[in-house]
């Protein structure tokens, strides 16, 4: 065993780890990526209401983004309250920009579904995080893809009659 593949020990690792990490942002930098997600909570919550919430007896399909919505709303607004104390919030940097592909293509898909279903939309966001988010081959991307549209089809559709958008 050659001395670059040597075991290492956990504190050779964290050592590595802490050296190699991004540089650290500020509480103004948290609070304002804090605040960010209070804004897409809420917009996420005004949305579900465009779906139709339903009530707990008989759930609408805006009824999970609107607790979900309101998850991120509270979590954040936590989290802008007490960024003083948080110092572990990484720098932005050039691999950031992903975060911001995959929201993007979040709010294109919120966009889309209500309209169209959730089966295209659905594959289509699963191939473009699977390709260009996870680098995963085109062939996995496209299989992987279309298998999870066709397992949201059959759990929440068919099996648990889930009043979502789709086509078929």
């Amino acid at each position: 065993m050659s001395a670059s593949h040597e075991a290492r020990t956990p504190e050779e690792l964290a050592e590595q780890w802490e050296a190699e990490k991004p540089p650290a942002a500020g509480p103004l930098s948290t609070a304002a990526a804090a605040a960010v997600v209070v804004l897409l909570g809420a917009a996420v919550m005004v949305a579900s209401f465009r779906l139709g919430v339903g009530s707990v007896q008989q759930p609408g399909a805006g009824l999970w983004p609107l607790m979900i919505g309101a998850f991120l709303v509270v979590s954040s607004t936590v989290l802008v309250l007490t960024a003083r104390r948080f110092d572990d919030a990484e720098r932005f940097v050039s691999s950031s920009w992903l975060v911001l592909v995959g929201l993007g293509t979040m709010v294109l898909f919120a966009l889309v579904v209500g309209t169209i279903g959730f089966e295209i939309p659905g594959a289509v966001l699963a191939f473009v995080w699977l390709r260009f988010l996870g680098k995963e081959s085109w062939r996995l991307s496209t299989i992987g893809a279309v298998a999870m549209v066709v397992a949201f089809y059959l759990i929440f559709v068919l099996a648990l009659q889930t009043p979502i958008p789709h086509l078929f």
